[in-house]
């Protein structure tokens, strides 16, 4: 039994997270600072520790130049 407390369908957003922001050639700090964090919060949501919600999912996207449809 997978002991994980994300579905696989979560993961794939996480990783697709990750590889948009890299293709962006942009770093977490980079990407938290246009976004009004801390490096940690960018972490955090890559990770999985913290949620990303739909406002700051279509703000990443729009970062990433991609729709928010690639994400899920």
């Amino acid at each position: 039994m997978d002991k994980s407390i994300h579905s696989k369908e979560y993961k794939v957003v996480l990783q697709r997270l990750k590889k948009a922001r890299m293709e962006a050639g942009l770093t977490q700090v980079q990407v938290a600072k246009k976004l009004g964090h801390h490096q940690s919060y960018i972490s955090k949501i890559e990770s999985g520790e913290r949620r990303v919600d739909v406002v700051e999912l279509k703000r990443i996207a729009s970062l990433y130049n991609k729709s928010v449809s690639y994400f899920l």
